[in-house]
């Protein structure tokens, strides 16, 4: 048993494919119209393993479950990079603004920003 799709809520699919395909570097992999809305997935270029829905934030309990975590400063996703310092360096010269700068934590370093899109998403490098 493996994975082989995930999902974020955003607010707007057209912005989520704008900022992770334009900002972080991910490549569109399905883009299906779907109603008014689409089944869009996204993954970092070469790991055909994973997927990432954008997934519109419509469903009434959607709203209060990203609130209560973004009040409380929890990331919705977690993505894992070789250098966490030098992702958070590149990110920033695109305009990400980042709500933790890069923190060690044992061997773990993590970074945390605001996707654009009504999620924060966490950095995470293991040594």
């Amino acid at each position: 048993m493996r994975i082989g799709i995930t999902s974020v809520f955003v607010d707007d699919q057209a912005e989520a494919e704008r900022f992770y395909t334009g900002v972080l570097g991910f490549e569109i992999r399905q883009d299906l119209p779907l109603g008014t809305d689409r089944w869009l997935t996204v993954a970092p270029p070469g790991r055909p393993e994973i997927e990432l829905l954008l997934e519109p934030a419509h469903h009434p309990a959607v709203k209060p479950y990203r609130d209560a975590l973004a009040a409380d400063g929890i990331p919705l996703l977690m993505l894992f990079s070789d250098d966490v310092r030098a992702e958070v360096d590149r990110l920033e010269r695109a305009g990400v603004h980042f709500t933790q700068p890069p923190q060690a934590m044992g061997d773990v370093t993590t970074a945390v920003f605001d996707d654009t899109c009504g999620n924060l998403v966490v950095l995470v490098q293991q040594s």
